[in-house]
């Protein structure tokens, strides 16, 4: 049962961080079009 609880915490905290860096990395997408849509 541990066991079962300890792999469930380690997926639930690497989909975390990977969502995370996913919309960190879109949003940086998003500002640059709008920078290129602004003229800057």
């Amino acid at each position: 049962m541990k066991k079962i609880v300890t792999l469930c915490v380690l997926l639930v905290s690497a989909y975390t961080l990977s969502a995370c860096n996913t919309f960190h990395g879109f949003g940086k997408d998003v500002e640059h079009v709008g920078e290129k849509i602004q003229g800057k």
